[in-house]
């Protein structure tokens, strides 16, 4: 079992196809869909269950060489020992690079927030931000069977 689901708050400053832009250029989701919150607001959600909706995550973790900060933000943001939550850089996933962030308010703009849950969830990790050594992966395992 595997639900990857991913928000983003669209503020009234911003264009709503921009920030679908941003949350596209990080995971390939089956399901994209826009919310009005009222008072000008809108939140983009979108989810899939099928782990290749992070193959775009897996390739940019190893683009930007951020696998370590990667392992160590899932590991530290284990929720239920099944659930990941990772907050990224709206305006970097906008121009194509993986930003995380820990607060929101490190995101002017406000984060995009992915939540991966899985019964294997160590194995995701394992998948997408292996151990290093000298910045280079220990090993590559293979996509999980979730």
């Amino acid at each position: 079992m595997l639900l990857v689901r991913v928000e983003a708050e669209v503020r009234p400053t911003e264009d709503v196809e921009k920030v679908k832009r941003a949350v596209l250029n990080l995971l390939d989701l089956d399901n994209v869909s826009v919310v009005d919150l009222g008072n000008t607001y809108k939140l983009i959600v979108g989810e899939s269950k099928d782990i290749t909706s992070l193959t775009k995550l897996y390739r940019l973790l190893r683009i930007e060489r951020i696998l370590d900060t990667a392992r160590n933000l899932m590991f530290k943001s284990l929720v239920g020992g099944n659930t990941v939550v990772l907050k990224f850089h709206k305006q970097a996933a906008y121009a194509g690079k993986v930003s995380l962030v820990t607060h929101d308010d490190e995101s002017p703009l406000g984060p995009i927030t992915l939540t991966i849950t899985s019964d294997k969830i160590r194995e995701v990790i394992d998948w997408l931000a292996p151990k290093t050594s000298r910045g280079r992966p220990l090993w590559e395992a293979p996509i999980p069977k979730v």
